[in-house]
């Protein structure tokens, strides 16, 4: 009840700050126009280009420039380690949107604005990206975001989390509000142990240190512009120092480090003639502001924006680098760094970058934000502590004059630096742990599925009413959602299962969408029809050799025509969880693991009953399961309906087949999850040039393939997809079939349950 007070108090706020908000916006667009450009995200309208294929994506917030750096690594990894789960980034500020566009490409799924923190702006992203897991990165602590991240079905989890020793008095005072807000996330992985146990004493029990991304920052990741190495290689500098990440004051009495670092260039200029300084101002609207102090001051200076390769360069000079992205890049060009934010009162910039480098540090005394960090540093002599800004050309000076005293101090931080490694490695592992808890809901407001519902529950007391019993054994395999389940690939397997055993199985399938779809086909095992009289799905039977099919919309007098040429000792029920007009000894239900829920009930989504409708169930095949995934949040979904029968995990194996080194690779395919044959290329490493889906059961004409082959010189396809194939199309057109069978955990488990049957 107090978190709910809480919360609505902050909905109030909101709501009486909103014409403020939109005030607020309007000046930042009219002072940059840049801000303009996709505001609509901010407001949860993402454009056509971010649409998930399905639900299970991964949404990663990184607020700005150093956290989308900073994510780089642990994007690649779970890239490596979950190559079925789409990330998706957002970021607060245009630099970092900017960075992330630029470090993150091929590598997310997409790049967005984080949307404002309202519940409708926060449902909207949700509702479109469908995430299995929220990743937020470092201090980002928004109420509704946390909130409708877990009710959508989510799991939650803080990744390099830290507050600082500034901003926790401020938490501290808010305690009784930020108590109910970090309740909501799964885990936290803070920084180091004394941020973890800040986050503790606001609430967060789940708080615990996760180590420092930061500090499994990549050297070999980084390279340096053509241009910039050529500008360098004819300016030959014997001296290199660089002032990154430079700021403004903060508090009065701070100094600009910009005019810091400049009085101490000009002192060193006149101690070594063939000085470089490589100025790296930490904000963009910064760089013309350097640019015009060191016109003012006579300096000689080369903005990197306007470097296009090797020039004439009258040293002393400075590199004035007004670009994003490049910093990484250009430090181990430099025999010293300066890091700056660390003289003002900012509470100081990574110095872990840098170290990796083995470049040797120095800072100011500010370095709040990475207390332990520079504690760690300092404690083991990897940083040098300029206490006053007079004192930083001496310090530099020093430090280019000693190359033994310079080496010894970058040592020293490349060794602080890999000793810490593996916080990337611990938040991957997290986050493939909840993504296995995760469970993305639809929306819970569905008013008209009552209708269909109601619908439902007519035509089952009618068709119980007239209900069909056979004298042989049935098995009823099923499931909620209309189609896309993988139903055929499991009566195949069973087919071929129950025949090895001795049983005379039979499969009663209504052959959705035929050609011929009049009248009953009745085949016994080992014969052949053509697919126009059967369809696909029971031509996929009927090819397996192992049973008999019985084809027709009224599944009774299929049966009766299939016995007057054939004696079965057991019924496979193709498709009959909602077939009422039949009896059935065992009902085996199938979940589909990418999309389960298939956005509700019919007609909001493409589900036939609710999960509630699991209670009939004799066992659950959890279809589609991804390679090394229990999908316990599904397991435990059916749990709560049914508490008994067994559940089973089952994924399609897919065959690579044989593909030309170099072949120009099309895919198409139309089937009720086409998501599924997505993904079981991208296992086989096939990477098709466009990927074309077309209604289930689709029946393709000879123009669209044609189309299709018009774009690649190989087209690949399913093996139902290929029975809808015009035999005369598929000769002419070189389309190959990418094969794949069931793989079913504890197989034992549903055939013991029908050898079982009384």
């Amino acid at each position: 009840m107090q978190a709910y007070l809480i919360y609505f108090l902050y909905w109030t706020v909101q709501a009486l700050a909103f014409p403020l908000l939109l005030l607020y916006l309007a000046l930042r667009v009219a002072r940059n126009g840049a801000y303009l450009r996709h505001l609509g995200e901010r407001f949860g309208f993402l454009p056509r280009t971010i649409l998930p294929t399905a639900p299970g994506a991964i949404w990663l917030h990184a607020v700005s420039v150093g956290e989308a750096i900073t994510a780089g690594g642990l994007i690649r990894r779970l890239r490596t380690e979950m190559p079925f789960a789409p990330v998706y980034v957002s970021c607060s500020t245009l630099a970092g949107r900017a960075m992330a566009e630029q470090k993150l490409a091929g590598l997310a799924a997409g790049v967005i604005y984080a949307p404002l923190d309202y519940r409708w702006s926060v449902r909207r992203v949700l509702r479109r990206l469908q995430p299995a897991v929220v990743v937020v990165m470092e201090t980002e602590i928004w109420p509704n975001l946390y909130r409708e991240a877990r009710r959508s079905g989510a799991r939650l989890l803080v990744v390099n989390g830290r507050i600082s020793d500034k901003a926790l008095p401020r938490y501290l005072k808010w305690n009784w509000f930020f108590r109910a807000v970090l309740a909501w996330p799964d885990a936290i992985l803070a920084q180091d142990e004394p941020a973890a146990s800040r986050y503790r004493m606001l609430g967060a029990a789940q708080a615990e240190d996760g180590g420092n991304l930061k500090y499994d920052f990549d050297p070999g990741s980084t390279s340096i512009a053509a241009a910039v190495r050529e500008w360098l290689e004819a300016a030959r500098p014997e001296q290199v120092w660089m002032a990154a990440s430079t700021m403004p004051p903060a508090a009065a009495g701070d100094p600009d480090e910009d005019d810091v670092v400049l009085d101490a260039f000009e002192k060193l200029g006149r101690r070594f003639p063939r000085l470089l300084l490589i100025l790296v101002p930490r904000r963009p609207e910064r760089f013309d502001e350097a640019a015009a102090k060191m016109e003012a001051r006579g300096i000689r200076f080369r903005r990197r924006s306007q470097i296009a390769g090797a020039e004439e360069v009258t040293l002393p000079a400075v590199l004035l680098v007004d670009t994003i992205g490049e910093l990484s890049g250009l430090f181990p060009l430099a025999q010293c760094v300066f890091m700056g934010g660390t003289f003002p009162q900012r509470g100081g910039h990574n110095i872990l970058e840098p170290a990796a480098f083995g470049v040797a540090l120095l800072t100011g005394p500010h370095m709040e934000n990475f207390t332990e960090i520079a504690a760690d540093f300092r404690t083991h002599g990897a940083v040098e502590t300029v206490e006053r800004p007079e004192g930083l050309a001496e310090a530099v000076g020093w430090l280019l004059a000693d190359a033994e005293r310079r080496g010894a101090l970058g040592a020293r931080g490349r060794e602080r630096s890999e000793l810490r490694r593996g916080a990337t490695a611990r938040a991957a592992a997290k986050i493939r742990e909840l993504y296995d808890e995760g469970l993305p809901r639809p929306g819970r407001f569905q008013p008209l599925s009552w209708i269909w519902l109601a619908g439902m529950a007519v035509d089952r007391w009618w068709g119980r009413m007239r209900a069909d019993r056979p004298k042989a054994r049935v098995v009823s395999i099923g499931n909620l959602a209309m189609g896309g389940t993988g139903k055929t690939p499991l009566v195949v397997w069973l087919c071929e299962r129950l025949s090895a055993e001795g049983w005379k199985p039979a499969v009663l399938t209504r052959g959705y969408r035929r050609a011929d779809g009049k009248g009953v086909v009745a085949v016994r095992p080992g014969e052949a029809a053509s697919v126009e009289r059967t369809g696909e799905e029971a031509q996929l039977i009927l090819r397996s050799g192992q049973a008999a099919v019985a084809v027709g919309a009224d599944r009774r007098a299929a049966r009766l025509a299939l016995e007057q040429v054939y004696e079965p000792d057991i019924y496979l029920l193709d498709d009959g969880f909602q077939h009422w007009r039949m009896e059935r000894d065992v009902e085996i239900v199938l979940v589909d693991a990418v999309d389960p829920f298939r956005g509700g009930v019919f007609p909001h989504g493409r589900l036939r009953e609710p999960f509630q409708a699991l209670r009939r169930a004799d066992a659950v095949v959890i279809t589609r399961a991804l390679p090394g995934m229990r999908h316990m949040g599904l397991q435990r979904e059916i749990r709560r309906h049914n508490s008994s029968a067994p559940i089973l995990l089952a994924r399609m194996e897919g065959q690579r087949p044989a593909l030309e080194e170099g072949a120009v690779v099309g895919a198409f395919c139309g089937i009720g999850q086409p998501e599924s044959f997505r993904r079981t290329l991208s296992e086989l490493r096939i990477e098709p040039v466009f990927f074309e889906t077309f209604p289930d059961h689709h029946h393709y004409k000879a123009e669209e393939l044609e189309a299709l082959a018009a774009r690649a010189s190989v087209l690949v396809t399913t093996e139902k997809d290929w029975m809808n194939i015009p035999p005369e199309v598929a000769a002419r057109l070189r389309v190959v079939v990418v094969a794949a069978r069931l793989a079913l955990e504890e197989p034992e488990r549903l055939t013991a349950l029908i050898r079982n049957i009384g």
